[in-house]
């Protein structure tokens, strides 16, 4: 069995930043096992599988450990590679996917995605947490993820983690999001997953669903610039419209090849 395999750049529009992404096309599901000895294979934070059915497509992604619920950069990767590569006539794509339909349409500068909103609420850190972090934030929320608010920018570039402690605790599909007003745009950020074999991940479209919502109350505007703060780094526009989050990006495609399965 070949399969066609994608492995796209997003939020970026150069290769060798933004975060990678790789995007499998399938005529029909395999079995999970299947598909998360791929994702480990393939060696990226995230892999995106599609089935396509009249018109529609139904995408999953998993990491190199487990099945995600919402992954907006591999959402991204899945969007250039349908509205680039597989149909390059079509305006937008819809996709089937655990968090519902999410629709990724062809803009100005890159792509839109249609994402739900997920607001952060008050909440206590976790010791295993607080005890990783070189310095404390002065806010702790957490929607699927925790949101740790810094200070400034500066404080967030220097954030260190002792993965030894961080990896005692458990958050399922969820990590660690730090963030401070930016300098140069709307606010900053960077995201670590516990337990994971990518500490970093680059750049987490995902975080920005309750990024945007927090900041866009915090600065009073429904439209927002955004940037990730990891070794690669990525630009995101985020727009806050209604319960839905709209991220705005661009993509591009590092190499196309094919899965050899026995």
């Amino acid at each position: 069995m070949d399969l066609v395999l994608f492995q796209i750049d997003a939020f970026t529009k150069h290769v060798f930043s933004g975060n990678p992404a790789c995007v499998v096309i399938l005529d029909s599901w395999l079995p999970d096992t299947t598909l998360l000895k791929i994702a480990a294979e393939n060696a990226v934070a995230e892999t995106a599988f599609m089935v396509e059915q009249a018109g529609r497509f139904h995408l999953r992604w998993f990491t190199p450990e487990i099945e995600m619920d919402l992954c907006g950069h591999a959402t991204l990767a899945s969007g250039h590679a349908v509205l680039h590569h597989l149909h390059p006539d079509w305006d937008s794509v819809s996709f089937d996917t655990l968090s519902g339909p999410l629709l990724v349409h062809k803009e100005r500068g890159g792509y839109r995605m249609d994402l739900p909103s997920r607001p952060p609420v008050t909440c206590i850190l976790p010791l295993e947490i607080s005890s990783a972090l070189n310095a404390q934030p002065t806010k702790i929320m957490k929607a699927r993820d925790y949101v740790l608010i810094y200070p400034n920018e500066v404080a967030v570039r220097n954030i260190t983690v002792n993965q030894s402690i961080f990896d005692q605790i458990n958050l399922g599909t969820g990590g660690v999001i730090v963030t401070a007003h930016g300098d140069h745009c709307d606010f900053v950020s960077r995201f670590f997953t516990p337990q994971s074999s990518i500490l970093e991940d680059p750049v987490t479209g995902s975080a920005h669903c309750s990024l945007a919502p927090y900041w866009s109350e915090v600065l009073g505007k429904p439209k927002l610039s955004a940037q990730q703060l990891s070794s690669r780094g990525g630009d995101l526009h985020c727009r806050v419209v209604g319960d839905r989050i709209h991220l705005i990006g661009e993509a591009t495609t590092y190499l196309q090849g094919t899965i050899h399965l026995d």
